[in-house]
């Protein structure tokens, strides 16, 4: 018995092996740039700086669409974080826009990552509503949350998903006392907005 075939098969092996990690080591590298932009939308976004918003939407848009090129089916998990990164800041600015959210299609991003990109926005909606009440604009801060608790009711089912979409569970899980905190909070704020209503009428 000798090692005659192994040899040049582990060869093959090691060659084809070490291209996947270069790949890996690239994708993980450059995708990074991806994620910094796209966190900037969603900075720009709760600014009120939409126009900045979408620039930086078109950023990681090109970016993304030229790694995916590099992309082989061994490697697309790596782009996942990247496109839910994406997924989040498109659809707040929809949102704000009070446009519809863009679909998957639409994106062009893998099902994965729409589901946990929508999955992160609602954690930015809280966000927004409270700038909203802080304000006083009680009727947008309601507008959002009716598009929050619909997203979630949405997406709950696929916490049933875990296995395949990684976190999905833990995500919803959050999602869910998110939308409680904000349901809590503008049933608050709206009770104070009627008795100051109320006092003001007594006083006139």
């Amino acid at each position: 018995m000798t090692l005659k075939k192994v040899k040049p098969s582990l060869n093959k092996i090691a060659k084809s092996l070490t291209e996947i990690q270069d790949a890996r080591e690239f994708l993980l590298k450059n995708t990074r740039e991806i994620i910094i932009i796209s966190s900037r939308s969603i900075i720009s976004s709760h600014k009120g700086d939409i126009k900045t918003a979408k620039n930086d939407l078109k950023q990681a848009d090109v970016l993304l669409k030229k790694y995916k090129k590099k992309t082989t089916p061994d490697l697309r998990k790596y782009m996942i974080t990247p496109e839910q990164e994406f997924v989040e800041a498109a659809s707040l600015i929809a949102i704000i826009e009070k446009k519809e959210i863009p679909s998957e299609k639409e994106l062009g991003v893998m099902p994965e990552s729409y589901v946990l990109g929508l999955m992160d926005c609602i954690g930015e909606l809280k966000r927004m509503i409270f700038d909203k009440i802080r304000i006083g604009d009680i009727d947008e801060a309601t507008r959002i949350f009716e598009v929050m608790e619909n997203l979630y009711l949405n997406l709950y089912p696929f916490s049933m998903y875990d296995k395949v979409v990684k976190e999905a569970r833990r995500k919803i899980d959050v999602d869910r006392i998110l939308i409680d905190d904000v349901r809590g909070a503008i049933t608050e704020e709206k009770r104070r907005s009627d008795l100051i209503t109320a006092l003001n009428k007594l006083q006139k």
